[in-house]
């Protein structure tokens, strides 16, 4: 994730809003900006992978010289925490809270999951990087909200907060690693079920033996939506009793 022309002294160069505006379109006709930069710097790490994007490869991809797109961001890395929010967004987009705290939470999660699992090779990414960014504030805020309306006191609404967004993207990188893997890796993977699970003797093995057919099944899917039903119980049990 290197490039030649991310240097720290960057951070100097980035222009308020107003004066960084291109009037005229790049070579391939568009016009720049925050959000034509990060949509098309999350399509090239789907592409490529965050290791391999670049900011030059991305200036090719949007026909302008790499150093136009510093006076969008500070650096490469900022870049890319952008692209990392720009995920939670995508997450949010269109979700309304129902006021049910269970059933708002799990459809957070469940759209976080399935976000990331749309962009595997950005989620690798975003999962464990903190944003600071407008998403990423919102995506907090909300969930908080949602808690302490449920009745939990502020410490335990942060504390069950924070398993809740590890699980969500721990899950998020787990799944979404095996989704960038190469088809040929994938297959071979999902194929050990197959065959190494399935060849072993009831007399050494008796308990994988007895459900070689399930574990073959269940382990080509993931286990989160099991999981999260897991945590909201065991978040309902923790509830304080209204009076």
């Amino acid at each position: 994730m290197t490039d030649r022309t991310d240097r720290s002294d960057r951070t100097d160069r980035v222009v308020p809003e107003a004066e960084r505006r291109r009037r005229r379109p790049t070579k391939h006709g568009t016009v720049l900006s925050e959000q034509v930069i990060v949509d098309t710097a999350l399509r090239l790490v789907g592409r490529h992978g965050a290791q391999a994007f670049t900011v030059r490869r991305l200036g090719l991809a949007l026909g302008a010289d790499p150093s136009a797109i510093y006076r969008y961001f500070h650096s490469t890395d900022d870049l890319l925490l952008a692209v990392a929010d720009e995920l939670i967004g995508l997450a949010l987009n269109g979700w309304r809270p129902t006021g049910d705290w269970r059933s708002d939470l799990r459809e957070v999660g469940m759209r976080v999951h399935a976000r990331s699992l749309a962009h595997p090779q950005a989620a690798v990414l975003a999962a464990y990087r903190t944003t600071g960014r407008a998403n990423e504030i919102r995506a907090v805020e909300t969930m908080l909200g949602i808690l302490r309306a449920a009745g939990f006191p502020d410490p335990d609404a942060v504390s069950l907060y924070h398993a809740f967004i590890d699980q969500a993207l721990g899950f998020a990188v787990l799944d979404s690693a095996a989704l960038a893997l190469p088809a040929q890796a994938q297959h071979a993977d999902n194929g050990v079920w197959d065959t190494a699970y399935r060849d072993l003797s009831p007399d050494t093995h008796p308990h994988i033996a007895a459900t070689a057919d399930l574990l073959a099944a269940d382990m080509r899917r993931s286990a989160y939506p099991l999981a999260l039903d897991l945590l909201l119980d065991a978040l309902a049990a923790r509830l304080p009793a209204r009076s």
